[in-house]
């Protein structure tokens, strides 16, 4: 079994959407936040398989953390 980051967030329409720094092009969206995490759970799943396929390393990155910046 594998771990990854997903980071969530919603934008302005209330839409939740979610993506995985460690798999480029990995991502997904809903609305709720119950639904975007099964999406992104089926999308990490399809990502994996095919990456497989093509032989296509993976190496997840070291999750440090998620910040929030101010900026004036």
């Amino acid at each position: 079994m594998k771990r990854f980051p997903v980071l969530v967030e919603q934008d302005e329409d209330g839409v939740f959407i979610a993506h995985v720094p460690s798999l480029p092009g990995c991502h997904t969206q809903a609305k709720s936040l119950a639904e975007v995490e099964k999406r992104i759970h089926v999308a990490i799943r399809l990502y994996l398989e095919v990456a497989r396929k093509r032989r296509t390393p993976i190496q997840p990155n070291r999750f440090i953390g998620a910040h929030l910046v101010d900026v004036a």
